[in-house]
């Protein structure tokens, strides 16, 4: 296992000075579950991860595409750190292997689960965030996800995107998309509301904006770049 944490710390580009920490960013908690004398498995490190990527990768995005509206944005944003990304840039780092995992996780396959995957790769960045701070975090996500950054966060076509969305649906489906006010939170000068965009396929997305159109558009962009991304 030493020779893994060598080659697992140079793939994510931090050197630990507490290897534990990393030891434990690995430990599912079927596998504590299992040994008693473990108190602790990886989820928490899991919760932290999230938060640190997702700063990570907003404050990367923020300062590569200065032309990108908010919309934009989150859209690109939500592919950069969804389950997909992550689960292929876990197996990169060959962290199946990695893992530990109770008896009867590991007998239905859990290693190769994509959820448990892009969950100990958010530990990993969790672990990389306590033993380095910010600084080494961020920069093992960049390093990682150096070649996933879109060469341009700008839509082709018009920047109204609740249109192009419902051109897409009715050539895809025959049928257009339906948004639904979710709630409206606040007084209302800073109100926030939230909506609800189901696509025909029965696909939802959920977004919020200080105002209700800005919420749709901002549902609209994410479920546009869902579905041209073949997602």
């Amino acid at each position: 296992m030493t020779d893994d944490f060598a080659r697992l710390q140079r793939s994510i580009h931090h050197r630990f000075s507490q290897v534990k920490t990393l030891a434990l960013a690995l430990v599912h908690s079927s596998h504590a579950n299992e040994n008693p004398e473990l108190d602790q498995d990886n989820e928490r490190l899991e919760f932290l991860g999230d938060a640190v990527l997702e700063l990570v990768v907003s404050e990367e995005l923020y300062r590569r595409y200065p032309e990108a509206d908010e919309g934009r944005l989150t859209s690109v944003r939500a592919k950069m750190v969804r389950e997909k990304t992550l689960v292929e840039v876990a197996r990169e780092l060959n962290l199946p292997a990695c893992l530990k995992l109770g008896r009867g996780e590991e007998s239905q396959g859990g290693r190769e689960r994509d959820s448990i995957l892009a969950d100990v790769l958010e530990a990993v960045i969790g672990a990389v965030f306590l033993d380095g701070g910010f600084t080494a975090a961020k920069g093992s996500v960049l390093a990682l996800f150096e070649d996933r950054w879109p060469k341009t966060a700008a839509l082709p076509g018009s920047k109204d995107y609740k249109s192009r969305l419902q051109e897409l649906t009715q050539e895809r489906f025959k049928a257009r998309p339906v948004y639904f006010l979710a709630s409206s939170e606040g007084p209302e000068h800073t109100k926030i509301f939230t909506v609800k965009l189901v696509l025909p396929d029965g696909t939802e997305v959920g977004a919020q904006g200080s105002s209700l159109k800005k919420a749709e558009q901002q549902a609209a962009a994410m479920a546009l770049e869902n579905l041209e991304d073949g997602g």
